[in-house]
């Protein structure tokens, strides 16, 4: 039976964590398993170390000192190898919190749950002083704080460039950490904005006249109004221009 590798797919820092070990047997090797128990005794070391190796491989290029703490495999467990422990993600995954490894074979099939850690030392950015509901935030407005970003909520704002001409959804207070979620960009497309279509193809562009359905921010999803009534969906640009890929 082929292996086989499952990775949800989760915001910046949720990615990392929660993996689970698979590893499979092929019949004669489940065979050997139960001819030579002793000899075929799963080394919980191995599993550890498959496990610390695949957080490594997740966190990799994430900002700040990264800091995995895996668990031991209970040693009282007598376990069937596994030549090959693969590893996947554990489906609801939360930053930052203790997670659990598992370990699956086909027949003879058995399981067992590790603890891992990770942790994420890196600057995020807070409100210097209150924002305002629907004012654009700039430079001076921002400050500079260090953390475990692994434990906070997704979304985390770690650059600038990702808060500054954006505006708060709701209004927030000087200290609160800046989301992802909880901050909308200034709209580069208006509702009833007359706009340019570009459809673009290999080696080739065509372009027309519209009108948007709605506000979009740079790189949002925007549908638009063709003369002919008909409605296509298109990623806004700034100069009021709406992008369609063919």
């Amino acid at each position: 039976m082929s292996k086989k590798r499952i990775l949800s797919t989760l915001p910046l820092f949720a990615a990392l964590l929660a993996a689970m070990l698979a590893a499979f047997l092929s019949p004669a090797q489940a065979a050997t398993t139960a001819a030579s128990p002793a000899a075929a005794r799963q080394d919980g070391a191995a599993l550890r170390k498959a496990a610390q190796a695949y957080l490594e491989g997740q966190s990799a290029g994430l900002p700040g000192k990264v800091t995995i703490k895996v668990g031991a495999v209970d040693p009282r467990l007598s376990l069937a190898s596994c030549p090959s422990p693969e590893a996947f993600q554990q489906p609801g995954a939360r930053p930052g919190a203790r997670r659990r490894w598992a370990c699956a074979a086909p027949p003879p099939v058995w399981t067992v749950f590790v603890q891992a850690q990770v942790s994420v030392l890196a600057d995020y950015l807070t409100a210097a002083v209150p924002l305002a509901q629907g004012q654009p935030i700039d430079a001076s407005q921002l400050a500079t704080m260090q953390g475990d970003i692994a434990a906070m909520p997704n979304g985390i704002i770690t650059d600038m460039a990702q808060a500054i001409g954006r505006t708060p959804i709701v209004s927030l207070p000087a200290g609160a950490p800046l989301r992802l979620d909880a901050l909308k960009s200034k709209p580069v497309v208006q509702q009833n904005q007359a706009v340019r279509i570009i459809s673009r193809g290999e080696n080739f562009s065509v372009s027309g006249e519209g009108k948007a359905i709605a506000n979009a921010g740079e790189g949002q999803v925007v549908q638009v109004r063709t003369p002919r009534g008909a409605i296509i969906s298109g990623t806004a640009r700034m100069g009021g221009i709406v992008e369609v890929a063919l």
